[in-house]
């Protein structure tokens, strides 16, 4: 069963990848899970992403395009990243997303990918 790990950071967590006293940590962290999560097999695919200020937002509304750049103002967190992994269980799914450095200042969330469209 496919299950999708979301990775929600806040902004002082994603803040951390460009200090200079903290992203030897930050990137650490990261590259041990990454590191552990594509040694056991389970990985179907995933990414990080560019700081949220690089996102751009659209929606389209009475027919007409509103192109929105950066996060918006209220948001607590931010989509880091992701990864898609093929597991047997919810449970060892959630076993993965408690290894991540994301759940001590983030959320991890924990999602089943839908199967393909018949």
């Amino acid at each position: 069963m496919q299950f999708m790990l979301i990775f929600n950071e806040s902004t002082e967590n994603v803040a951390e990848r460009d200090n200079p006293d903290k992203a030897q940590a930050y990137w650490a962290a990261w590259g041990a899970y990454v590191g552990a999560l594509n040694q056991s097999g389970l990985v179907v695919s995933g990414a990080g992403l560019q700081p949220p200020h690089t996102a751009t937002h659209i929606q389209v509304r009475d027919g007409k395009r509103h192109i929105h750049d950066g996060p918006y103002a209220d948001t607590k967190e931010h989509l880091g990243g992701f990864f898609i992994i093929d597991v047997p269980s919810l449970d060892e799914a959630l076993e993965w997303a408690s290894r991540s450095p994301n759940v001590y200042a983030g959320t991890t969330e924990v999602r089943p990918v839908l199967p393909p469209p018949v």
